[in-house]
């Protein structure tokens, strides 16, 4: 799966709201972050808690130009809870954790501006 991460690329094609629906994006609270040095590029191994019925699902991310893993604990974010695990060097990751590109390219987290139930989904 390629993903663009370039501000200035078009609009994706318009979908129907029917396939808005099929992506489960849900919020989620980061309980662990440690370093992810097996990875191609530099990430970390995050385990985000989803509440119930998901749980706590893990995440690689690269994030490691705006965050440090003591400050990610703690902190909501926004994840794809509904996309086939992928396997990343010796780590299973099991949800995409989503955030915009900053003005180099780097990763800005996507987060709720006030805390809200974890679990809750994106609509």
């Amino acid at each position: 799966m390629h993903v663009t991460h370039d501000a200035g690329a078009p609009a994706a094609k318009p979908i129907g709201f029917d396939d808005f629906l099929k992506v489960d994006i849900r919020v989620g609270t980061i309980v662990s972050a440690e370093p992810f040095p097996e990875a191609r590029k530099p990430a970390y191994k995050l385990s985000v808690d989803f509440g119930e019925p998901i749980g706590v699902k893990r995440s690689s991310a690269q994030i490691t130009e705006h965050y440090t893993p003591e400050e990610l604990v703690g902190r909501q974010v926004a994840a794809v809870v509904n996309f086939p695990p992928r396997q990343i060097g010796p780590m299973r990751s099991e949800v995409l954790t989503l955030g915009f590109p900053d003005a180099d390219g780097k990763v800005v987290l996507i987060a709720p501006s006030e805390a809200v139930p974890n679990g809750g989904r994106l609509f």
